[in-house]
C-alpha cells in the first residue's frame, strides 16, 4: 500500500493536456514576454518594471508622465518602446492599453475592494499573486521540461542565499526524497563557488538558484560562476527583471508579497512544489523506489508522530 507521500505524487502528476480553455496568460507575464528579449539599459529596466507593476495606470500616461514618472527622459521612453519592437511610443501605448483594459474588465484583482485592514490587504496582494501564477501555470510544458533537466542532473545543486536560504531549504529538503545527489548552497562567497564547481566536476548539469528581494550581489556572482563551469541554470525570482534573470537559462518569475515589513512567499513557494512535482512525474520508477525506502528508514527510526 503506497505511503500519504506516494499516493500524492502519483495523484498529482502533472499533464499537459489541455482539458480546460486555457486561460489568458497574466498581465505581468504578458509584459515580461514583450520586455525579456531584448537587452535593455539600466534606465530601460527601470521603464519596464514600472509598467510591470503600474500597468492599469501606465498604460493610460502619456510620455511625459510616464518619464516623470519613472524619473528618465522623454527620449528614453522613446528608445525604449524601439528597443521593445515597437515604431514609437504611441505604438507601444497602444499595445499596453488593451493588456490594462482587458485587466480592467475582469482580470486578477480587479474586483472592487472592501475596506479592509493592513493584514487583509496583505492577503489579498499575495492571492492575487497566486491567481496570475495560476494563468502561467495554463501551459504546463516549461514546468515539466525544466523539472525533467533537474531530475537528470546528478548531483543536482539548489542555490538560495540570504532570506532566499529558507526557499533553497524547503526545494533540497523535498528534492533529497526522490533525487540521489542534491546538494544545498546557502553561502555565498568562495564557498558557493567551490560548492558549485565540485557539483560540474561530479557530473552535475544544473543549478536551481532562488533569488528573492533584495537581490544579493553574491547571488548574482555564483549564478555566473555555475555558467562559466558549464551548469546550466534555472532561476525563481520575482517579477523584476534584472541581471540575475539575465543569466539563467530558465526564468520562472512569481509575485512576491510586500505589503508587510518583510516579503511573504506564497507564489514562489507553489512554484517550488510545481518544480519537485515535475521531478517526480519525470522519473516515477525511481520517485516511487525512493519514498518507499524512505518510508521504511522513517518507520523504522520513528521519524515522525503517528496522524
Amino acid at each position: 500500500m503506497p505511503s500519504p507521500q506516494q499516493a500524492r505524487a502519483q495523484a498529482s502528476a502533472i499533464t499537459s493536456g489541455k482539458t480546460v480553455p486555457r486561460a489568458e496568460a497574466a498581465p505581468a507575464s504578458q509584459l515580461r514576454t514583450i520586455f525579456d528579449g531584448p537587452h535593455l539599459s539600466p534606465g530601460q529596466r527601470r521603464i519596464a518594471q514600472y509598467l510591470i507593476e503600474n500597468i492599469t495606470e501606465a498604460a493610460f500616461m502619456s510620455i511625459t508622465e510616464l518619464a516623470d514618472r519613472v524619473g528618465v527622459s522623454q527620449p528614453s521612453v522613446t528608445r525604449f518602446a524601439a528597443a521593445v519592437g515597437f515604431s514609437g511610443y504611441p505604438a507601444l501605448r497602444e499595445r499596453l492599453q488593451s493588456i490594462a483594459l482587458r485587466t480592467l474588465a475582469g482580470g486578477p484583482g480587479t474586483a472592487v475592494q472592501d475596506r479592509s485592514n493592513e493584514l487583509q490587504a496583505a492577503v489579498d496582494a499575495e492571492i492575487g499573486n497566486l491567481e496570475n501564477l495560476r494563468r502561467d501555470f495554463a501551459d504546463p510544458g516549461l514546468v515539466i521540461d525544466t523539472g525533467r533537466e533537474l531530475s537528470r542532473s546528478t548531483p543536482l545543486t539548489v542555490l538560495g542565499l540570504r532570506i532566499s536560504g529558507s526557499l533553497a531549504e524547503y526545494f533540497a529538503y523535498a528534492a533529497r526524497r526522490i533525487h540521489p545527489d542534491v546538494r544545498l548552497v546557502t553561502r555565498g562567497g568562495s564557498v558557493a563557488y567551490d560548492a558549485l564547481l565540485q557539483a560540474r566536476e561530479a557530473g552535475g548539469t544544473w543549478v536551481l538558484a532562488i533569488s528573492m528581494p533584495r537581490h544579493a550581489h553574491e547571488t548574482l556572482a555564483a549564478v555566473r560562476v555555475a555558467r562559466g563551469a558549464g551548469l546550466k541554470v534555472a532561476v525563481i525570482t520575482d517579477l523584476a527583471l534584472g541581471p540575475v534573470a539575465d543569466e539563467a537559462d530558465v526564468t520562472f518569475a512569481t509575485g512576491t508579497g510586500s505589503r508587510l515589513v518583510f516579503d511573504s512567499y506564497a507564489a514562489p513557494g507553489v512554484m517550488c512544489a510545481a518544480l519537485l512535482q515535475a521531478m517526480t512525474d519525470a522519473d516515477p520508477e525511481r520517485t516511487h523506489a525512493r519514498l518507499e525506502e524512505y518510508e521504511q528508514i522513517a518507520d523504522q527510526h520513528h521519524f515522525f508522530l503517528r496522524d
